[in-house]
């Protein structure tokens, strides 16, 4: 070993700030050069997710937002894995949609290689090690949730590669709210029609708390025996009828009802101001 080395030192704990200097110094190249660094993108969703007594629940909205603009409105945030597993994406939706495809064609090899149904914990392995790989750089966290032959089992996997095993989780821009929900109301071993309501009142949390989040409410059901998609479960901020006619020909505007009132006035004072025109 090479003397006065550290490699069995003990690091030290708490966050690392050695890139800050860099990223100052990369910040003034850029702007010597009249270019701007990139800023965080912004991404809007409400996912969430509980066990259940028959297995597992995932709901999400189905708004898919770009900045201040509502890019699609019944976008489907609940992606298929593996027949008995299926995975709820918030962040960049491109992003989302690539890590989905990619993990259930690798899942799906694995399953053929292997001869044995796919379990959760190799698809949370699997997300976990690749998000992990590109340190962030992917914009998506999913929630994992599935039934295999140990019973039910729901993950919650962040975009630089860290999960957790939970009873229920939320994540996205409305998951506070959602959370709060969940936080509340969450019970073990719920019935299936409850705990389909509950996710439906988180998911609608997101959506009336967070601009970011809305439209419809969208349920999967996992259970041993079968997956229900419920597209559509629920619509909570349904758009509203007219009650009337507003067709008016352009450029007009049509009076309804005309009243004249005279106003009693009197002259409390009165002068006149010249003006000096020389």
């Amino acid at each position: 070993m090479l003397k006065g080395s550290n490699l069995l030192s003990t690091p030290t704990g708490g966050f690392s700030f050695e890139n800050c200097g860099r990223n100052t110094a990369l910040e003034e190249d850029l702007q010597q050069e009249g270019l701007k660094a990139p800023k965080p993108n912004k991404t809007g969703t409400t996912i969430a997710g509980i066990i259940f007594k028959d297995g597992v629940i995932l709901g999400s909205d189905t708004r898919a937002t770009d900045d201040m603009v509502v890019a699609d409105k019944n976008c489907i945030k609940i992606h298929y894995i593996a027949p008995k597993i299926y995975c709820c994406g918030a962040g960049v939706a491109a992003d989302a949609e690539a890590t989905m495809q990619l993990i259930s064609s690798n899942i799906q090899l694995h399953s053929l290689s292997t001869g044995r149904q796919p379990r959760v914990v190799t698809v949370n392995r699997m997300l976990k090690q690749m998000l992990f790989r590109y340190h962030g750089r992917i914009g998506v966290s999913v929630i994992v949730g599935g039934v295999d032959c140990t019973g039910p089992h729901l993950y919650s996997v962040h975009p630089h590669g860290f999960s957790e095993a939970l009873p229920f989780a939320a994540d996205g821009s409305g998951a506070a709210a959602a959370i709060a929900v969940l936080e509340d109301q969450f019970k073990p071993n719920m019935e299936e029609e409850a705990a389909k309501q509950l996710v439906k009142e988180a998911i609608t949390a997101g959506i009336f708390c967070d601009l970011s989040s809305g439209s419809n409410v969208d349920l999967c059901v996992i259970t041993n025996n079968k997956v229900t998609f419920l597209r559509g479960f629920d619509c909570p901020n349904a758009k509203g009828e007219k009650y009337g006619a507003y067709r008016y020909k352009q450029g007009t505007t049509p009076v309804l009802s005309e009243a004249v009132t005279p106003l009693q006035l009197e002259v409390l004072e009165e002068f006149v101001q010249r003006m000096d025109t020389e």
